[in-house]
């Protein structure tokens, strides 16, 4: 985290690049698709290695994964029903994926693939397709009604009908960009108040004293950014589980 000459340079660190050397330059793979990878590779060891002694007394690893693993399966539950256990294993990839992006991104060097809005849009488009298959495949033409409530006046239709359709069909966007946004804007913080420290450290014998208090900030945006991490896939989740209510029982 540097600042060129007097300007400081916050969005650099979002930038693609090309990882792997040339063979990865020949196929685009940039450092975003590398870190999707080992977020997967985390999650799989952490599902398998946790689980492996299936202990009565959990250690510290398997009580990792069991907690992850009730956590998410009571937010299925509690939102959808028990028609939404069969949508469990989507949501806890989705949570997990997205939660270790987040925590991934706050190491030094290491990249937010969470702060491109291709793929939060990506993992929205994903979340809004599998609605509308359930939605449909469930509720069949009846799923039309979700546009006009029972009950409701007629002649309302023209006024409810179009403001229901912009609503569903912004579900992807305002998921995605919810995700997108809260990542730039921290690790932009992050990265601001790092260089100050830089900056005011290098202004001689009196520098390092004044640099103390970004620095002091700095730590508290650290850990002020984990719980966004998580509140984010958190909320992400949450939000699928909802959409989710919606196309089960159409209401």
């Amino acid at each position: 985290m540097a600042a060129e000459g007097k300007a400081i340079d916050a969005l650099s660190q979002f930038q693609l690049a090309t990882s792997l050397g040339p063979i990865g330059a020949s196929v685009n793979f940039t450092q975003s698709n590398l870190y999707m990878i080992f977020a997967a590779a985390i999650i799989l060891g952490l599902m398998t290695w946790g689980m492996r002694a299936r202990a009565v007394v959990p250690g510290r690893w398997q009580s990792l994964a069991e907690s992850a693993y009730e956590f998410i399966h009571r937010m299925v539950t509690d939102q959808v029903g028990e028609e939404g256990k069969r949508f469990f294993p989507f949501v806890f990839t989705l949570f997990m994926f997205v939660l270790v992006g987040n925590m991934l991104g706050l190491f030094p060097y290491a990249f937010t693939f969470t702060s491109h809005i291709a793929v939060t849009f990506g993992l929205a488009a994903i979340v809004f397709v599998l609605i509308t298959v359930v939605a449909w495949s469930l509720h069949g033409k009846k799923f039309f009604g979700y546009f006009f409530p029972e009950g409701a006046p007629l002649w309302l239709a023209p006024i409810i009908v179009p403001v229901e359709i912009v609503s569903y069909l912004s579900r992807p966007v305002s998921l995605s960009i919810r995700l997108f946004a809260n990542m730039v804007a921290g690790h932009v913080m992050l990265k601001v108040f790092a260089t100050f420290v830089v900056m005011l450290a290098g202004l001689g014998a009196v520098g390092p004293f004044i640099a103390v208090m970004p620095l002091a900030i700095n730590v508290a945006l650290v850990g002020f950014e984990v719980l966004v991490a998580f509140l984010q896939a958190y909320v992400f989740a949450i939000l699928t589980c909802i959409y989710l209510h919606d196309a089960v029982h159409l209401h």
